[in-house]
């Protein structure tokens, strides 16, 4: 074989999905190629050629921009042409393409592409989907293969309930509605008043509120039920029920169909789940009855991890699982040292910041935390709160949340202030964005009540969202800001890896991966005023009212989620492995396919930096 041949088919041989083609195929393909030149500023393909043709982007680069011009993706090194060969789908939105620069291609016909497609499976898949469709097949496969039986992420809460509804009326009698739950084997006794759900009464409100408090068996059941229950949707996730029964510290979920109460469903019937062991850590967090306790608790929190993993869950399920039960750490600490110092002088909203507040967290996390209270402090409550956030502070460090290396936590004073000081912080940062300000708005512009019984933050937050979405000159810094943190993807298409020390050859998923998105969405949500904190939730909400459009939502959903899971596993195998986790992916870790899709991922991401960076004129405020 010509010398150019053979260098034509290792090119093809090293780029996806030509990579799933046996050798003796790739050997014969470079026979079968033609070869376009496009100079730089000309449409791609030219109007006058045949378009019948797959192209592959040998050298250079291409744009490719909407019906309104703007620029929605970049094609580099291996990039290809995939709609060339297949029927026009008018459903599909339209592009043009223009080569950035000087580019060369290598063109297949649509007829030989075909006999391709119809002898190698595995080929063709790649062929079925646009960029974003091949992203969110790529991580179901992902989780799918990740699994080993264990359904507690996918099964629905109606396939969980284990007994038909066991009912009474709230004027039932303590002593037959025990009758009813031991003949009925059922560990709660739903209450109806007609067709509207009135309470409900466990065993252990059997225990502690009657027999422990001495209450007369004839005593109707509705003095002791619960009222206001929380409940839960029959079509709801399993995983959904877990988040729901760990952030509530409760074993019991009336579940709904359609407004009718159709059973209820316990921690007895997760049990069978691993993932359901978020359930029993909280569980134990609350009931720990000093530190060494919780200390001893909190090595568990990277087994939760590997199980959840393992069980197939996303990087989604993961964080709000973990930060869970990270909030119930921090609750639980603030409980013991108020049982410490005594109550506190004035109300206060111990905030949390970063990840934890997103509800992202993996089981290595730092600490990143405030507290905020109220305007009626006087200096001298400053030492009451001063103790108080060294014992939470050194708390969770010892249950394995490091100090923040920034010092943002409750225990600098400065990051301990009444409302007032709090509202004037944020009035600063927005109205005079210094780049110590954006740095700060990494972590305090993601602010999440773990505790606030005088509710004193929501008015914090809303004075953050009305000033921030009417300053268009801090967003565009923030814009600037957002695009400091790029996917590790060079011009060509390749990845671009940490070279020597510690992690060399390696890609760092956190600040070049997910962090990148993390910015967008902080972004999209403070320019309309979008409550939300987790990412996931301010994508979903920006799509919603248009501060980006659907589709670049969903994109950047699917492409966080896919980074993100792979950084999970990655950090699920470390800790199985007896090593500590990190954020640091060898390429070599990854499946041909798995590289590929890693690759659509940050190229989707660059994309809509992009067109982030055009909208607010970012450039300008670099």
């Amino acid at each position: 074989m010509d010398v150019e041949l053979i260098e034509i088919r290792d090119f093809l041989a090293s780029h996806h999905p030509f990579d799933l083609l046996p050798d003796e195929v790739l050997g014969q393909l470079p026979r079968r190629l033609s070869v376009r030149y496009f100079r730089r500023g000309t449409p791609c393909p030219p109007d006058d050629v045949d378009q019948s043709y797959l192209y592959i982007v040998r050298r250079g680069a291409i744009d490719l921009r909407d019906e309104h011009g703007e620029l929605v993706g970049k094609l580099a090194e291996g990039d290809l042409f995939p709609w060339r060969c297949r029927p026009q789908d008018h459903s599909e939105p339209l592009f043009s393409c223009s080569a950035a620069e000087d580019t060369l291609a290598y063109l297949i016909s649509c007829a030989d592409l075909d006999r391709l497609r119809e002898q190698h499976r595995a080929f063709s898949d790649h062929f079925e989907y646009r960029v974003a469709e091949r992203l969110r097949n790529a991580l179901h496969r992902i989780k799918e293969g990740s699994a080993t039986g264990v359904g507690g992420m996918t099964v629905r809460v109606s396939d969980l309930l284990s007994h038909p509804l066991v009912a009474a009326t709230p004027d039932t009698s303590i002593r037959d509605a025990a009758r009813i739950m031991t003949e009925q084997r059922a560990s709660s006794l739903i209450l109806m008043e007609g067709e509207r759900l009135a309470g409900m009464i466990t065993d252990r409100d059997l225990r502690s509120r009657c027999i422990a408090a001495g209450l007369s068996y004839r005593t109707p059941v509705r003095e002791i039920m619960t009222e206001n229950l929380h409940t839960t949707e029959a079509d709801s996730l399993g995983f959904q029920v877990l988040i729901a029964m760990t952030r509530l510290n409760v074993h019991h979920l009336p579940v709904l169909d359609d407004g009718q109460v159709v059973g209820v469903v316990s921690t007895s019937d997760l049990v069978r789940f691993q993932s359901a062991n978020a359930v029993y850590l909280v569980g134990d967090i609350y009931k720990a009855q000093d530190l060494a306790t919780l200390v001893q608790i909190s090595t568990k929190v990277p087994e939760l991890q590997v199980n959840l993993v393992t069980g197939g869950a996303s990087a989604d399920q993961v964080g709000q699982a973990v930060s869970a039960v990270t909030d119930a750490f921090t609750t639980r600490l603030l409980e013991l040292a108020e049982a410490e110092l005594g109550p506190p002088p004035v109300p206060y909203t111990w905030l949390a910041g970063g990840s934890q507040a997103r509800r992202e967290q993996s089981s290595h996390s730092d600490q990143d935390n405030a507290l905020l209270i109220a305007d009626q402090a006087g200096l001298e409550d400053d030492e009451y709160f001063a103790a108080l956030a060294e014992r939470v502070n050194e708390g969770l460090a010892a249950c394995g949340y490091d100090h923040c290396p920034g010092d943002v936590m409750a225990r600098n004073p400065k990051w301990r202030q009444p409302l007032h000081i709090w509202r004037r912080y944020f009035t600063d940062w927005i109205e005079r964005p210094e780049p110590r300000a954006l740095m700060l708005a990494n972590v305090f512009f993601d602010l999440r009540p773990v505790q606030d019984p005088g509710g004193l933050f929501g008015e914090l937050h809303q004075h953050v969202l009305e000033h921030s979405r009417a300053n268009r000159i801090f967003i565009a810094y923030l814009a600037a800001n957002a695009l400091k943190h790029r996917p590790p993807l060079g011009f060509f298409r390749n990845f671009v890896l940490i070279r020597g020390g510690e992690h060399d050859h390696t890609l760092d998923l956190k600040y070049r991966g997910t962090v990148p998105v993390v910015d967008l969405a902080r972004v999209h949500a403070l320019s309309a005023g979008i409550p939300e904190i987790n990412t996931i939730e301010r994508l979903q909400a920006g799509g919603e009212v248009q501060a980006l459009s659907h589709d670049g939502a969903a994109n950047l959903i699917d492409a966080l989620e896919l980074i993100g899971t792979l950084r999970m596993r990655h950090q699920a195998r470390q800790i199985r492995a007896g090593q500590k986790a990190d954020n640091y992916l060898s390429p070599d870790e990854l499946s041909s396919p798995e590289r590929g899709h890693l690759k659509d991922a940050f190229a989707l991401i660059n994309t809509m930096q992009e067109a982030l960076g055009q909208r607010h004129q970012a450039a300008r405020f670099a």
